[in-house]
């Protein structure tokens, strides 16, 4: 089959690879018609992290169940079917308290698996005609049939959970403020599950033009810090207080102020300053325990200078950690399908898979209007 292969920084390639096949009784394979490129992705894609030649990309997967082992009870071939990006065996003491990103069983040695990614076990991802989902009764998400909604289903996998784990973590209210840092896919839907979940205003802090436009498009105020810190912007525009809530979907390579350099613990040292006394900080943008591509020496391994004297005498908290999809992606779903929410705004490509090593390049640059791409292996080129 086809698929997107990482080759070394800055380049991939769609290869041929092995099919997948069944492997265990409670495995399926399914036939991918959507698979989106994330963010996370483009830190494997830069060199990163510690990827190796060959991996095969993609955690944001949807398709439709061609195969089912003879264990699967709830899943029959024709299924279509949305899988988080968290692999995950639903039986460990994380997995039966809601913690499916941090499953003890997928990955020995590690909390957490996913698909098509460096440290996460050797689930082959999904940019790609075929995926092997283990523990798919557990792990598949049954949609309605048809294609109608696909670029609002596929964003199930990964980012629509992802933002609104950010406003778990932030404890988000109906009727609070919140800073978002970072307009990207994570960021935007950070701040459309704030709107959702009912705060009153919600600020978004970037530097590149679509992202900040696609903000104000579904209600929040865009705040534009290559125009000068945005710590006084929200200021200003909060009596001075700062907001009550604050997410960062940045994570480890945020930029400076002036976008000059990387300063990874900027954004972090931004939210303790523009959130309340008192507030509630959530972290889903990613850290990592080690970044050799870093500038920094302290953050090559993963030693960040945080504000934390600041963040105490302010008696501020903080929630972090990547997002356990299925305590979200059922309700979301819901809400998709019941009309009251519609996430696809923030996808701006859909291209076939051919199109993949073109995709990355444009989506790393934020050119062309890249803010969101989702590949479709059956899509002509």
């Amino acid at each position: 089959m086809k698929a997107v292969v990482y080759e070394k920084p800055y380049s991939v390639a769609v290869r041929d690879v092995d099919d997948p096949r069944i492997e265990h009784p409670n495995d399926v394979v399914v036939r991918v018609t959507s698979s989106a490129i994330c963010g996370s992705d483009l830190h494997m894609y830069e060199g990163r992290t510690a990827a190796e030649p060959g991996i095969v990309f993609g955690h944001e997967n949807l398709g439709v169940v061609e195969e089912t082992g003879s264990g699967v009870v709830s899943l029959t071939k024709g299924d279509r079917v949305v899988m988080p990006f968290n692999v995950a065996c639903g039986f460990c003491k994380n997995c039966l308290a809601g913690d499916t990103g941090f499953c003890l069983t997928v990955n020995p040695g590690f909390a957490g698996g996913a698909y098509g990614y460096v440290a996460m076990g050797p689930y082959k991802g999904g940019q790609a005609d075929r995926l092997r989902v283990p523990f798919a009764d557990f792990n598949c998400l049954k949609l309605p049939q048809g294609e109608e909604l696909e670029t609002d289903f596929i964003l199930l996998a990964d980012i629509f959970p992802t933002g609104y784990h950010g406003c778990e973590l932030a404890e988000v209210s109906p009727g609070e403020s919140v800073a978002v840092y970072g307009a990207g896919p994570v960021g935007l839907m950070a701040a459309y599950s704030a709107l959702l979940r009912g705060a009153a205003k919600v600020f978004v802090v970037d530097r590149v033009p679509e992202r900040l436009e696609k903000a104000g498009e579904i209600g929040a105020v865009p705040i534009d810090f290559s125009k000068g810190d945005p710590v006084p912007q929200i200021l200003d525009r909060t009596g001075g207080e700062g907001t009550d809530k604050g997410i960062d979907a940045v994570g480890y390579q945020a930029q400076a102020h002036d976008a000059s350099h990387e300063e990874p613990a900027s954004v972090l040292n931004s939210l303790v300053d523009t959130v309340r006394p008192t507030g509630r900080l959530g972290v889903p943008g990613l850290y990592v325990p080690s970044d050799p591509g870093s500038p920094d020496e302290h953050a090559k391994r993963g030693q960040l200078l945080v504000s934390i004297g600041r963040m105490f005498e302010k008696g501020q908290r903080m929630g972090t950690g990547q997002c356990n999809v299925k305590r979200y992606n059922r309700q979301l779903r819901d809400l998709i399908i019941a009309g009251r929410a519609r996430p696809s705004f923030v996808v701006s490509h859909e291209l076939p898979l051919d199109q993949a090593p073109q995709a990355y390049e444009k989506f790393d640059k934020r050119i062309e209007g890249y803010t969101k791409v989702v590949l479709h292996p059956a899509l002509a080129a």
